[in-house]
């Protein structure tokens, strides 16, 4: 753990997971990071703010959290930019500081907020993060490392009333996902502040559990995370394509 404490031991990864706030992570693709882990990929997460504008805790408390449900979920790496909580904008400074992150990790693939949502820091870090994708392409914008340019950016679609283009399959990691998401006692602990606004925590698992397990059912599985990709799919071979028609 480095002095800004994020979570270090690899400087380059497989995955990378870009969100707004720390705790969005753990709930749209927590469980496909702990799924991509065990096939032995290098995980990473980057939170672009820190959480000082919340109901809830502070971020400090946000940040202890955040380290903690890394380690469940076995990132090797994880760190937050100093984006302002509830006011993201995209611009050239912050795409900038994105590509610098890019460059260093030098990731095949980033997960990106699905461009609708509630929360307007959602919707303006899928347009950010995309951005900030093709800029780390181009070899003369200085970034301090040389240009790199993810090969697949995926939308995790949770929070959007949308049909997944994907689902992953979760089912053996269902449990370390949620508690990496009760990690945040700050947020999801029963207490006066914010109980209007937040779920009841002992509604949470079964709230989550239900989605994933829609999400599931889509695919033939018992619990996943679905994804949106905005290209077309390649397929190599009918006969290895899953999921059941009839």
């Amino acid at each position: 753990m480095n002095s800004a404490g994020s979570i270090e031991v690899a400087a380059a990864c497989d995955v990378l997971a870009i969100a707004a706030h720390r705790d969005d992570v753990e709930q749209t693709c927590g469980g496909t990071l702990l799924r991509m882990a065990s096939r032995g990929l290098r995980t990473a997460i980057l939170d672009l703010t820190r959480g000082e504008a919340g109901t809830r805790g502070t971020a400090g408390d946000r940040e202890r959290e955040a380290n903690e449900a890394a380690r469940i979920l076995g990132v090797g790496w994880r760190d937050a930019l100093d984006l302002p909580d509830g006011a993201i904008e995209n611009t050239l400074e912050n795409r900038i500081k994105i590509v610098r992150v890019l460059r260093r990790l030098r990731p095949r693939v980033v997960i990106l907020p699905y461009w609708q949502a509630r929360h307007p820091d959602h919707s303006i870090v899928a347009a950010l993060g995309y951005e900030a994708c093709f800029l780390s392409g181009l070899a003369r914008v200085e970034a301090d490392a040389a240009p790199h340019r993810p090969f697949k950016i995926v939308y995790a679609s949770l929070y959007a009333d949308v049909r997944p283009s994907f689902v992953v399959d979760i089912t053996a990691f269902i449990e370390q996902r949620h508690a990496a998401l009760m990690a945040y006692r700050s947020q999801y602990t029963n207490q006066a502040a914010g109980s209007g606004l937040f779920v009841p925590e002992e509604e949470i698992r079964e709230r989550t559990f239900a989605e994933a397990r829609h999400y599931g059912l889509l695919a033939g599985v018992k619990y996943g995370e679905p994804f949106i990709q905005k290209e077309v799919g390649l397929v190599d071979d009918l006969t290895l394509i899953p999921v059941l028609s009839i």
